[in-house]
């Protein structure tokens, strides 16, 4: 049984990480948080302890850690022996910290694909640029490393899972709608690091349809759903990580990810990318400074994690999955909906950081336990989803569905039984 846990990041979504955590250090054991800015880390473990979130008494501990520089990773995951990371830091450093991990023999769960900072909406499948590159490393080693285990991607894979485990003989689309009814009362802000977010939004849509990618614009393609909690609302076809795992590991032949966005934050996100304030590229002022125009624009929104407080609504976000059962066509709609002021309440986050935030805990207790322990490379939906759907209902995330019998809460009783600790197996 693995034990101890090192956190890397120290934003929105690892201050929800490590109160989960702490929620469950009697199975997870030692809590540790690292990131280069020390005080960001101090601060998550004095939240921790001002809401006594540490279900037995126990150690939270916050370190300092450059996360790029791999021997200084395996150093700190040697002094703490931690045998799970969770990282949830930029995009940029996935690699170098799963790098540490196969070195040190860790287990590893992030929540979003790797990104080269000098490169933007890379060749399909994104998997396949950095990560799927070292399968065979985690194999041969043993190493265990989920992949993209946040909310979407990660339970939205699980979903696309047990749609086609449970609901569907074959299946012909797969939708994944991901909407944020809140409201944070501030002029324009973004929920996670503006670098990070904007970058999804600045190249091209991939999609997959008719088993080929297909290429659009953002912003090109729109849809109109009544959803349940939120009701009507408009989201846009957008490129995302969760899409070029499914293309490879689903027998789909479409699969798509849609987001929503008001009016305002479209007209905002268009004039600062037509002014060429979103390119990563650099360039040089009347001054002789070299600067980065995204980092600026980072720099003066704000922090996502000071919308916490401020934050009102709820988030839907599911999966329309379509298809047929016994000869029929049906259509199904797997989903969550979350509560910012709900989450703020519980750890101090917004719904966004929250629902990013549970999952990864979710996962690190099922591979503790030996349940997702499965010693290589995986994609959530290689996963039997029943217990991380499961654990999730008991850790504030509730999975819902919509069908031809109407909308009712999904409940996944005796998967512990069913999926006993050390007899974890994956989808090959």
């Amino acid at each position: 049984m693995k034990k101890n846990v090192l956190i890397i990041g120290a934003g929105g979504v690892a201050q929800v990480v490590a109160h989960k955590a702490a929620m469950a250090n009697d199975v997870l054991g030692d809590i540790h948080i690292a990131s280069r800015t020390l005080s960001k880390c101090e601060d998550i473990v004095a939240s921790v302890l001002e809401k006594k979130s540490l279900k037995k008494p126990g150690v939270i501990r916050a370190h300092e850690l450059d996360a790029l520089d791999v021997e200084a990773t395996k150093a700190l995951i040697a002094k703490t022996r931690s045998q799970i990371v969770i990282n949830v830091g930029s995009a940029f450093i996935n690699m170098p910290v799963l790098e540490a991990c196969i070195e040190t023999g860790a287990a590893y769960i992030d929540t979003a694909i790797h990104e080269d900072p000098a490169k933007i909406c890379e060749t399909p499948p994104w998997y396949g640029n950095y990560e799927w590159k070292r399968r065979e490393r985690c194999e041969k080693k043993g190493v265990t490393a989920i992949l993209g285990a946040g909310f979407d991607p990660g339970v939205v894979n699980a979903y696309a899972a047990l749609a086609v485990e449970e609901y569907f003989d074959t299946v012909e689309s797969i939708d994944i709608i991901d909407i944020n009814a809140g409201s944070h009362g501030k002029y324009f802000a973004t929920n996670f690091d503006p670098e990070i977010n904007f970058r999804e939004f600045t190249g091209r849509v991939y999609t997959w349809q008719d088993n080929e990618w297909q290429t659009n614009k953002m912003f090109e393609v729109k849809r109109t759903d009544d959803l349940p909690v939120v009701g009507e609302r408009t989201s846009y076809l957008t490129g995302h990580d969760e899409i070029h795992s499914l293309s490879q590991n689903l027998d789909v032949p479409n699969i798509r990810f849609w987001m929503g966005f008001g009016e305002h934050y479209i007209n905002v996100f268009t004039v600062l990318n037509n002014l060429g304030l979103l390119s990563e590229k650099p360039v040089v002022t009347a001054e002789g400074l070299e600067v980065v125009p995204l980092k600026v624009v980072k720099a003066v929104l704000p922090d996502p994690s000071s919308l916490a407080p401020e934050y009102e609504g709820k988030t839907c976000i599911g999966d329309l999955v379509k298809g047929t059962k016994d000869g029929v066509e049906r259509e199904v709609f797997i989903y969550n909906v979350a509560d910012h002021k709900d989450a703020y309440n519980e750890v101090g986050s917004q719904g966004i950081s929250y629902t990013a935030g549970v999952p990864p805990v979710a996962a690190a207790i099922l591979i503790a336990k030996g349940v997702w322990d499965v010693h290589r490379m995986v994609n959530v939906e290689e996963l039997p989803p029943q217990p991380f759907l499961g654990l999730l209902n008991q850790m504030g995330l509730q999975t819902s569905i919509r069908d031809e019998n109407g909308e009712r809460d999904l409940s996944f009783e005796g998967w512990e039984a069913k999926h006993a600790a050390g007899k974890a197996t994956a989808r090959r």
